[in-house]
């Protein structure tokens, strides 16, 4: 059974999961080495001849044997090198992988299976953030009990509190989008001193896979990764928020929201419960941590990690599934969402009025 087949749809993050299981790393790793052979070849490192070679090349690639035989040098692109030089042969052979190391190819493929799976997780904060805008257009003057230390406070509206879960929403997803869109390639070498080769070609190998320059090689300066960790950890939270109140107003109690989703018991048939909000705080809740160890793996030795860089790896990719798990489940959610008015007014005093918020709805929904 593939890693996740059991869960990921469950917790929302089969469709990051696709675009991160091992089928995509092979395919990353070799459009790396293909991208750095035309390259190198741009800038006559290597014959032109022998780039078009690598690229045509229809490699098959076992994922299982690929990782076993990356337990010796402690990476899947040392295995992978020498399957693709064996199949060019010995003439084209020594034109592979030119003059890059292990992690620049390892770097370049997690930040192209950052952009793939990043795709599926801006589509869902969107969707999440869009209906949560059409909850606040449409509930703008829908009195409700705003809570504080859980405790009722003063009239509000649902059109306020959904226009507040749109606004982090859609701040997580700005923020998110722009960590992305400057994830670099990553080239320098054995050494970080890109030797043998010209400047150019680390420009000319992010621009060939569409990614930002990486400037100065990036081995153990990971503050990129920490950004990105950081950005996604901020998106977790920001769906694990409207998630919390859905949970929270579907309660029997209160009874003021209620989701699509049928949300089954397997004791007692008589409960509807909010599964999808669920299940999106729950995929949210594993984000702090994975982000914290991508924190902890910043303190990289010289000018390259013993282990830390390593457990970057599975982390991203358990990261990337998480957060796009919570954002997944949210958007099912709020697509779904049903919301009870009259349950809302019963709790709000008669004559009560809601101060500014329905002009606090239209401010926050001009400014999408």
């Amino acid at each position: 059974m593939a890693r996740g087949a059991l869960f990921d749809p469950l917790f929302g993050g089969d469709r990051v999961a696709a675009r991160l299981d091992d089928a995509a790393w092979v395919a990353a790793l070799v459009a790396v080495e293909v991208a750095l052979a035309q390259a190198a070849a741009a800038h006559g490192v290597i014959p032109a001849e022998h780039a078009d070679a690598i690229a045509a090349v229809d490699l098959d690639v076992d994922p299982a044997a690929l990782g076993a035989a990356a337990v010796e040098g402690g990476n899947p692109v040392i295995p992978l090198v020498r399957a693709l030089r064996a199949a060019v042969g010995p003439d084209v052979g020594p034109s592979v992988h030119p003059g890059a190391t292990s992690q620049d190819v390892m770097d370049t493929a997690a930040v192209l299976l950052t952009g793939w799976a990043g795709e599926v997780l801006l589509d869902d904060l969107r969707g999440a953030a869009d209906a949560a805008a059409r909850l606040a257009a449409v509930h703008r003057d829908t009195p409700t009990m705003a809570r504080t230390l859980g405790q009722q406070a003063l009239p509000t509206t649902f059109g306020l509190v959904a226009a507040g879960w749109c606004a982090g929403l859609d701040r997580a997803r700005t923020r998110l989008a722009a960590v992305l869109g400057g994830l670099p390639a990553q080239l320098g070498g054995p050494a970080g001193t890109l030797d043998g080769l010209p400047l150019p070609v680390a420009a000319d190998l992010a621009a060939r896979l569409g990614l930002a320059d990486p400037g100065v090689p990036w081995h153990t300066e990971r503050t990129r990764v920490g950004e990105l960790a950081g950005a996604l950890g901020v998106a977790a939270g920001a769906c694990a928020k409207p998630a919390t109140d859905v949970v929270l107003l579907a309660g029997t109690e209160l009874g003021e929201v209620s989701e699509a989703a049928p949300g089954d018991s397997s004791s007692m048939p008589h409960k509807r419960n909010p599964i999808a909000a669920v299940t999106a705080r729950a995929s949210a809740r594993r984000a702090p941590g994975l982000v914290a160890v991508l924190l902890a793996a910043m303190d990289g030795e010289h000018q390259r990690a013993a282990g830390a860089w390593h457990s970057e790896w599975e982390t991203l990719a358990d990261l990337l599934r998480a957060t796009g798990g919570a954002a997944s489940r949210l958007r099912t959610s709020l697509e779904g969402l049903t919301v009870h008015p009259d349950r809302m007014a019963a709790s709000v005093p008669d004559g009560a009025g809601t101060g500014r918020a329905g002009e606090l709805v239209d401010a926050a929904l001009a400014a999408r």
